[in-house]
């Protein structure tokens, strides 16, 4: 083989293994979210997750250091879905963020696994021991300090009223979306999420507009 063909068929091989390693963590980071969303972290095992990717738990461990490892993995694959949606433009009104907002609920009910699994490990990350307590902490406090950031920009452009409480409008839009969620995840086809978030959002819009 002349050494040029040598080359391409060496670098063509090293592409195809690279897809074959990236295949297995996305099969692995799903496979954990299922997990991770029915029996909490501490409950969950690498072999019983490895045994349903079809691969050793040493195969495992090659692309996840430990479980703990694995788990701040699938948070962060999620965290980067939720920031393209809601954080890759700046929205051109607070009304325009509402409905980007709904749009990511909307994306959620395609998602049930992700959903049941946040709600589990927001309840388990309570316990300052958790894994996740500083993530799921730093999360809310990025996702409030946007809000209040985004709130206090239309203020100050005239569209949302002066003297709002800018802070407690955003405590109370990450309490009624995660209330819902959870009701949601309980029994999906006993409520239209999108709709009650959206009709939420636009009540409190009607509140504090200018």
């Amino acid at each position: 083989m002349p050494e040029n063909e040598g080359r391409a068929a060496r670098k063509s091989a090293g592409r195809g293994s690279y897809a074959v390693g990236d295949a297995r963590r996305r099969k692995i980071l799903d496979t954990a979210v299922e997990h991770f969303g029915r029996w909490g972290f501490h409950a969950s095992s690498l072999a019983r997750i490895a045994h349903d990717c079809g691969i050793t738990q040493g195969g495992l461990l090659h692309h996840f250091r430990s479980k703990e490892d694995l788990l701040l993995s699938v948070l962060a694959q999620s965290e980067e879905h939720d920031v393209e949606r809601l954080f890759s433009e700046e929205p051109e009104s607070y009304a325009a963020y509402v409905d980007t907002v709904v749009g990511l609920v909307e994306d959620n009910t395609r998602r049930p696994g992700i959903v049941r699994m946040f709600n589990v490990l927001v309840g388990e990350s309570g316990n300052v021991g958790h894994p996740a307590h500083a993530y799921f902490r730093e999360r809310y406090a990025r996702v409030l300090r946007h809000t209040v950031e985004l709130l206090e920009a239309c203020v100050e452009s005239g569209e949302l009223r002066a003297g709002i409480d800018c802070r407690a409008v955003g405590q109370e839009q990450l309490a009624v979306m995660d209330g819902l969620q959870i009701q949601w995840a309980l029994d999906p086809g006993a409520m239209d999420m999108p709709g009650r978030v959206r009709e939420f959002l636009r009540r409190q819009y009607e509140e504090i507009r200018a």
